[in-house]
């Protein structure tokens, strides 16, 4: 992420997201459509799902670059520190439904492993042939919320079809979320029954990262939000279970190679309070200047 970087007018993009929560648990959905030419390079934010990025655009569409991985078009981005960019240059119309998805349903619905940890490779890649017809299903599609329901019922169809991550595994990642990150692994392994070496063994090749790393992920989530949401950076140490004011730099710096202050003002944060309407507890966040339009009303053809 630079600390130059300049802000990035959200006023230009409509954001549409669900009118009802998914059925599926861990599942996150929102659309974006710019309204204005578009030429936008931002550092994403690390965040504790693996996200996909569906690329409804016309042309060329978007770009996702991982550590020097370049990828155009609909791509998935696995659990991540470092800070992949988002970027690109478009003169028509630039649509994109961004899933996020808990590392549980993940592994289930896409396999993702280890294979998938710190990568953004073609959705493709992971989801097989049958990611062409859906995506042009979801292209086809008169308004957000059917296509949010498209994504949805391919979720359900792949779910019902695949193994799921032990219930254990499942158990933990739970304890991670509620306890923000701070549940120790040792903690987290006399609670779900399992002895540490196994829960870290099953845990990390059927998440694809060591639960230590997956709950410092949980963590780090939970005080960038604070930092956006405008908190001192000494009260988000307190606040989010850091020894103190220096190991929260160091962990920001570990997951963006960023600075708290500057993660503050990140763009990726700025449109969370609106396009992922449920913030960790006790956050409030500033709502930016963006138009959002109902799910349910046709989009132009």
């Amino acid at each position: 992420m630079k600390p130059t970087e300049p802000p990035l007018d959200w006023s230009s993009v409509e954001v549409a997201v669900p009118r009802e929560p998914s059925r599926l648990p861990g599942v996150a959905m929102a659309g974006f459509r710019q309204l204005a030419p578009l030429q936008v390079d931002i550092a994403m934010v690390a965040h504790p799902s693996v996200t996909l990025f569906v690329d409804l655009s016309e042309g060329d569409g978007l770009v996702r670059d991982a550590h020097g991985r370049r990828e155009r078009g609909s791509t998935v981005v696995g659990l991540a520190s470092g800070a992949p960019r988002f970027g690109g240059s478009a003169d028509g119309k630039v649509e994109c439904l961004q899933i996020r998805l808990s590392p549980v349903l993940a592994a289930a619905v896409l396999g993702a492993s280890t294979d998938l940890s710190g990568t953004v490779v073609p959705l493709e890649d992971v989801w097989g042939r049958d990611s062409a017809r859906i995506e042009e299903m979801l292209r086809a599609a008169p308004s957000w919320e059917e296509r949010f329901t498209i994504a949805a019922g391919a979720f359900a169809r792949r779910l019902d079809a695949r193994p799921s991550p032990d219930p254990e595994v499942a158990a933990a990642w739970r304890l991670m979320v509620s306890s923000r990150g701070r549940m120790g692994v040792d903690s987290l392994a006399d609670t779900v029954g399992w002895s540490r070496k196994r829960l870290w063994s099953r845990f990390r090749s059927q998440i694809g990262v060591a639960p230590k790393h997956a709950a410092r992920l949980v963590r780090f989530d939970y005080a960038a939000h604070l930092l956006a949401a405008g908190t001192a950076a000494a009260r988000v140490a307190a606040a989010s279970g850091y020894a103190d004011q220096a190991h929260l730099h160091r962990e920001v710096r570990a997951f963006t190679g960023a600075t708290p202050t500057a993660v503050a003002a990140a763009p990726w944060l700025a449109i969370d309070g609106l396009a992922w309407p449920t913030p960790p507890p006790a956050l409030t966040l500033p709502t930016p200047p963006i138009r959002r339009v109902p799910a349910r009303c046709p989009e132009p053809r």
